[in-house]
């Protein structure tokens, strides 16, 4: 199978997001094993999102959403201008319409995952500050790609993912552009900018 940017981004985002919330001391142990959790998951239902695809999206989903600060990360997408000027109505649509965008997108190309792995490189570090970014790599059959999460600690032992650096690629700073542009498209409409976001991962 080919691996493309967007397949890379698509598993990368999920593969350490975790089958349940569990409070981790140590963000790069609890990452480790969440992908290696994920990958299996993966593997087992490959099949599943062209036979049932709105159950491969619950699974999805509920493996998704517990992991991620959406509301930090969607804060900082919108960016202080517009999060600023939005309503806290407006807000919460567009954090809902920036979760769902994401897991349409990543529910669509997951079945096309291969039998890439994950590797994590552990640091030395025993203690951790608030916000923390752990490396991983994911190694395809000809190439590997460098994955940075930052994850910050929510005061209760959870790392949350806020930002995906893949290769490169900068995702917290993609959508923000996006938003941007779609600003411009709009006047600033926000109810407009929330009806019409899209997820484009596809670099």
């Amino acid at each position: 199978m080919k691996v493309t940017m967007k397949s890379i981004l698509i598993l990368v985002g999920l593969i350490a997001l975790p089958l349940f919330t569990i409070a981790q001391s140590n963000p790069e142990n609890y990452l480790d094993d969440r992908a290696q959790a994920m990958v299996d998951v993966i593997r087992s239902n490959q099949s599943l999102y062209a036979s049932d695809p709105e159950k491969f999206k619950s699974k999805i989903n509920t493996i998704f959403e517990p992991m991620v600060d959406f509301r930090r990360v969607g804060a900082s997408v919108m960016g202080k201008k517009y999060y600023m000027a939005a309503s806290k109505d407006q807000r919460l649509r567009f954090i809902s319409a920036f979760k769902k965008s994401l897991l349409d997108t990543y529910s669509s190309t997951l079945a096309q995952w291969g039998d890439q792995t994950i590797e994590t490189h552990f640091s030395q570090k025993t203690i951790f500050v608030k916000t923390e970014d752990v490396n991983q790599s994911l190694v395809a059959s000809n190439s590997i790609y460098p994955i940075t999460y930052k994850v910050r600690n929510d005061g209760k032992g959870n790392w949350l993912i806020i930002n995906i650096i893949v290769n490169g690629v900068n995702l917290g700073l993609t959508f923000r552009n996006q938003f941007q542009a779609l600003a411009l498209e709009h006047n600033e409409n926000i109810d407009e900018i929330i009806n019409n976001w899209i997820t484009d991962a596809d670099f």
